[in-house]
């Protein structure tokens, strides 16, 4: 074949065309990154954000208030989370004002981070507000945009954990009393450690038993509420319709063209800076090749 022939006659520059491949895939692994991706936080027990309200001063509500005595009758302790997706007009201003409605509430801040400040600017606010005023903060929320793109609510009942770790803090309980009782009557060192050791156990079991529950009241107390803010509704954690919408559609489009364009022109900035490594063969190989045909010129005069 044609191609075969031509590639066994010109090696070195199938030669130089594999470097030339190999050095683009690279650079382009090097330089072409992902779009981030934002994952709604799932429901459960965050026993690490409860402690960060005391820090910072702001009110909190009594942990006893409508959860002891707890019961198998009793009102059920249920931890409850939720997420919005909002399209807002100022990103920076709506984040400020769900902070502070939060704090004038009783709650407090968690988390905020702000992204892409030039560019379809997007937010993550993380706040806990009363649980009893959970409606009243959702619904000021949602007056901050022009449109609730997803919402929704997400509630894990924790009454029997709750229930367990009483039960489990009243048998360490007991067994402490006992042990102190015993150490009353010891006599000698050997066993006075041991009990010692013992009381010390069972004392650490019992503040972090004490920790869990007091953690799971603040927790079904205090609703965290997640809100993504965004100019631009395909920049928010969610999946639009399957619908045909031409503005959308263009600004996807637009997007794509303005990526291809700065992938290009860091092509073009890493071909320049490497231009020492691939020139070089480059003209190389043409001088060799351009002598290689003046040798066959002369050699045909001469014959």
């Amino acid at each position: 074949m044609p191609l075969i022939n031509w590639a066994k006659n010109n090696k070195l520059s199938v030669f130089l065309a594999l470097i030339v491949i190999i050095f683009l895939l690279t650079v382009k692994n090097n330089f072409l990154g992902t779009r981030p991706q934002y994952s709604l936080p799932q429901k459960g027990l965050d026993t690490t954000e409860v402690g960060s309200q005391g820090a910072v001063g702001l009110q909190q509500p009594s942990l006893r208030r409508g959860f002891e005595p707890v019961s198998q009758t009793s009102e059920r302790i249920v931890i409850q989370n939720s997420n919005l997706s909002l399209v807002v007009q100022d990103v920076r201003k709506v984040g400020d004002e769900i902070v502070n409605y939060a704090k004038s509430v009783g709650g407090f801040m968690v988390s905020t981070s702000y992204n892409r400040p030039t560019d379809a600017p997007f937010a993550t606010i993380t706040v806990r507000v009363p649980t009893d005023k959970l409606n009243e903060a959702l619904e000021h929320f949602r007056s901050l945009s022009y449109k609730v793109a997803s919402e929704n609510l997400v509630g894990e009942d924790v009454t029997d954990e709750y229930l367990d770790i009483d039960s489990r803090l009243t048998t360490l309980q007991k067994t402490k009393d006992k042990f102190e009782q015993i150490l009353e009557k010891a006599t000698s060192v050997e066993d006075i450690l041991n009990v010692q050791r013992e009381l010390i156990n069972l004392q650490d079991e019992i503040d972090s038993l004490k920790g869990q529950k007091e953690a799971l009241a603040k927790n079904a107390q205090l609703t965290k509420v997640t809100v993504y803010l965004s100019t631009d509704e395909l920049a928010l954690p969610y999946k639009p319709d399957k619908v045909f919408r031409p503005q959308v559609i263009f600004k996807q489009a637009v997007r794509s063209l303005l990526s291809t364009a700065r992938v290009l022109a860091e092509l073009g900035i890493w071909i320049v800076v490497y231009a020492p490594v691939w020139i070089i063969p480059v003209v190389a190989y043409y001088l060799i090749r351009k002598r290689k045909q003046k040798k066959g010129q002369i050699s045909k005069a001469e014959s």
